[in-house]
């Protein structure tokens, strides 16, 4: 029996961060340690712990991954998030650290309060919150509202609601961490990634060490190991959704997924692709696509006009090529309209 809080950390960050390519990083460089790994996913379909589970680590193993996929993390901690904790912890040869990767629009601070529930609270503690910031999307104001802009908007038409949810839910996301990462500064120069550390300082109401990466390659000992206790620390983390109890809301956002049928030129598909994100303001796109005449499936990853696609592994004979792309957006968005674009 342990005598020691197992530790867990947990990884946040918007849409398309990098979360699962950093967390791949971590499973390649710590071979010493016995880790589990959490992954939640935004939507019905699992993705992100499919990636982890094909990744070649002998640590990604199917038995040390648990996929969460049916909703934000933060919203089922009852009905999930607190079972799957207990499971693992009641294994015979539980995991020496847990990972928690969270869906792109989950708050922390829930996730961590549920850190002081009674059957975990004297066995397992928050090691860590590690955010991570799209380096490239922050930069080009995704986030951050200009109040001149919005003050404009308000007085030529009352009737507008000008709150900016995403803009909420990144601030949370900050608020909470232990440790915030400035990933992908690799598509910035090191100027902009120096006033980019700068104003997330201003934003937090903590002094937070923020270190910089690209495609998520960071030291395991700076991310694992930190210590924080954050279930015992909850009041220098304030977010938005403190005055809501335990109840909050993500009717702002959607996702959907849509059947692609056979392409023929991966770049015409993402081209079209970028298309409709600029046309419907789509937020995320991941998923896999059937190439014609080509043995292995096609990843795609995209935030906003950037997206990236490599053959991931060959089809198996027992599997129907069938592909399919996860699209995540705010709610209203036309899914009709992306479905049937993306049917030709």
């Amino acid at each position: 029996m342990q005598s020691a809080r197992i530790p867990a950390t947990i990884i946040s960050g918007f849409l398309g961060a990098g979360k699962t390519t950093l967390l791949r990083s971590l499973m390649e460089k710590t071979t010493n340690k016995k880790i589990a790994i959490i992954v939640n996913e935004f939507g019905s379909l699992g993705f992100d712990g499919e990636i982890l589970k094909n990744c070649g680590v002998p640590g990604c193993t199917e038995e040390n991954i648990v996929e969460l996929a049916n909703g934000c993390i933060c919203c089922t901690v009852a009905d999930e998030f607190l079972p799957t904790m207990e499971a693992l912890l009641n294994r015979a040869d539980p995991p020496e650290h847990i990972i928690i990767e969270t869906s792109g629009l989950a708050l922390p601070k829930p996730l961590i309060k549920a850190f002081n529930w009674p059957s975990i609270k004297t066995r397992m503690t928050v090691d860590g919150v590690v955010t991570l910031v799209d380096a490239p999307a922050v930069l080009a104001g995704q986030f951050a509202d200009d109040p001149d802009a919005v003050a404009k908007q308000r007085a030529a038409d009352p009737s507008l609601d000008h709150d900016n949810p995403l803009h909420e839910v990144f601030e949370d996301q900050l608020c909470s961490a232990d440790l915030i990462i400035l990933n992908k500064v690799d598509l910035i120069t090191s100027e902009q990634a120096q006033q980019l550390c700068q104003d997330i300082q201003k934003e937090i109401p903590k002094a937070v060490k923020i270190i910089q990466s690209s495609k998520g390659q960071i030291d395991p000992e700076i991310v694992l190991g930190i210590h924080a206790g954050a279930e015992d620390d909850l009041n220098t983390r304030p977010s938005h959704h403190d005055t809501e109890g335990e109840d909050h809301e993500h009717d702002d956002f959607t996702s959907f997924v849509v059947s692609v049928p056979m392409v023929k030129d991966p770049e015409a598909l993402v081209q079209k692709l970028i298309q409709l994100t600029n046309t419907h303001d789509i937020l995320r796109i991941k998923g896999y696509v059937h190439i014609e005449n080509k043995p292995m499936r096609l990843e795609i990853h995209g935030v906003g006009q950037r997206f990236n696609y490599h053959f991931d592994r060959l089809w198996r004979k027992d599997e129907q090529r069938n592909g399919n792309l996860i699209i995540i957006g705010e709610t209203g968005i036309d899914q009709n309209a992306i479905q049937q674009a993306l049917q030709v």
